[in-house]
């Protein structure tokens, strides 16, 4: 039977690893904007306009669909816009729902974000619906954030301090979603998982990975919260994403997040990428001809 997949946070960075990973799996599928304007472009992708925080605008672009790829916008509404996904899913007959969900989400987990997931991630194993939940360990495209000073200062900040981490690249959580959604409805029903990375590393053996990488050195320097958090609020980055962020950094300084787990291993039957063929991968966007010295 053919089988209609929708993707919500089409153009967000996961999703759109995912969409990738799916062409050619024979599912035909649908990407939720939120704006026509920002449809996909075709490419045998549809698109469907709805939002996850106006329940009323989903039916249409949930009707036919039998699988829910749900990923939600992080902020304080979080829960309540997975909750409006899977009702609508629920209205619509979709057989399953695969959520990303978040490293260590529990409802004592050291994060609002974590709290909030575990919210989520409850009301789905109660809906009646399929469902299977992904916990991915902290994505290593997060280190384009630091692109340009590794480029131009051979240098990163960030406030983690000593804490390792069992980072994963996106690219493997989209594999991993997509054998979970092209095994069939049945065949992860009910399963938490928590795909890592091979290994648990510090930012300083990270430095040393993009060292090797980029045959140059590449130091980290351990910064304070205070200086992080103006970073980000000079951006522009959200006073609440600021504060989960800083909560998150606290936590893996501590340690919580020093894993791995064997989980992308037993899905997919082939090893998660390391750090090196990540930084290999997007050695264009951490490289500049011309370098400032590390202040």
């Amino acid at each position: 039977m053919d089988r209609t997949v929708l993707i919500t946070g089409a153009t967000g960075t996961v999703s759109t690893a995912l969409i990738n990973a799916l062409r050619g799996s024979g599912l035909t599928i649908r990407a939720l904007v939120r704006d026509e304007r920002k449809a996909l472009p075709d490419g045998g992708i549809h698109s469907a306009v709805g939002d996850l925080g106006e329940p009323r605008s989903l039916p249409q672009a949930f009707e036919g669909v039998h699988d829910l790829w749900l990923l939600t916008p992080n902020g304080p509404r979080a829960a309540e816009n997975s909750m409006n996904a899977v009702w609508a899913a629920r209205q619509a007959g979709v057989e399953r729902v695969v959520r990303l969900s978040a490293v260590g989400a529990g409802h004592d987990a050291p994060t609002r974000s974590g709290r909030l997931h575990a919210l989520a991630d409850d009301q789905l194993a109660r809906s009646g619906l399929g469902w299977t939940v992904l916990r991915p360990h902290w994505f290593m495209q997060n280190l384009l954030n630091e692109a340009n000073d590794i480029a131009t200062r051979g240098a990163f900040r960030l406030n983690h301090g000593a804490g390792r981490l069992g980072m994963i690249d996106v690219r493997d959580i989209a594999e991993f979603a997509a054998v979970v959604l092209t095994a069939g409805p049945h065949a992860h029903h009910g399963r938490t998982y928590t795909p890592t990375g091979p290994e648990s590393l510090s930012f300083a053996e990270v430095a040393a990975v993009f060292s090797a990488a980029l045959g140059r050195q590449v130091h980290y320097l351990p910064t304070g919260d205070a200086e992080i958090e103006a970073r980000l609020l000079g951006f522009g980055v959200p006073v609440w994403i600021v504060g989960m962020l800083t909560e998150y950094a606290r936590a893996y300084a501590s340690g919580w997040g020093d894993f791995t787990t064997s989980d992308f291993r037993d899905v997919t039957g082939y090893e998660p990428r390391g750090l090196a063929a990540f930084v290999r991968d997007h050695a264009d966007a951490f490289s500049s001809r011309v370098r400032s010295p590390v202040v």
